[in-house]
């Protein structure tokens, strides 16, 4: 069995890949479609929340060095709106407690620090997922 198929998602999950690296963010965005996920990819904040608004993910993962803002006024910017986040799971290249902190405090399950293990990621995206969907109903 492939490797992608054991990891096969179910039920279609909506995954939103905010990442302004356009490399990294094709890699997940074809980890994910591969995996049996349906992927929004947003290279900018302003993006991310307008994509969020109009179709609620599942999980997200998200960048936190964006070229028009934090990733973390993302979720600010989603909350004032009253959209739905999901899980949100963010990536920095910063791997200092106060940056983890201050994802935590800003409602961020995880904080995974770049470059991300592929079997990570797969590994506990069901579980990710299943919560943000919980977090819907």
């Amino acid at each position: 069995m492939s490797y992608f198929a054991e990891h096969r998602a179910v039920g279609e999950p909506h995954v939103l890949i905010v990442e302004d690296d356009t490399n990294a963010a094709d890699a997940l965005r074809i980890l994910f479609t591969e995996t049996g996920h349906r992927v929004s990819l947003a290279h900018s904040a302003a993006r991310a929340v307008e994509l969020a608004a109009a179709d609620a993910p599942d999980l997200i993962l998200l960048d936190l060095t964006l070229p028009d803002g934090d990733g973390l006024d993302v979720l600010d910017r989603l909350r004032t709106r009253g959209a739905h986040l999901g899980t949100v799971v963010a990536l920095t290249g910063h791997d200092h407690p106060e940056v983890r902190q201050e994802c935590r405090d800003a409602g961020c399950a995880e904080v995974l620090t770049k470059p991300v293990s592929i079997r990570e990621l797969l590994g506990r995206a069901a579980g990710w997922i299943e919560s943000g969907r919980k977090s819907r109903d």
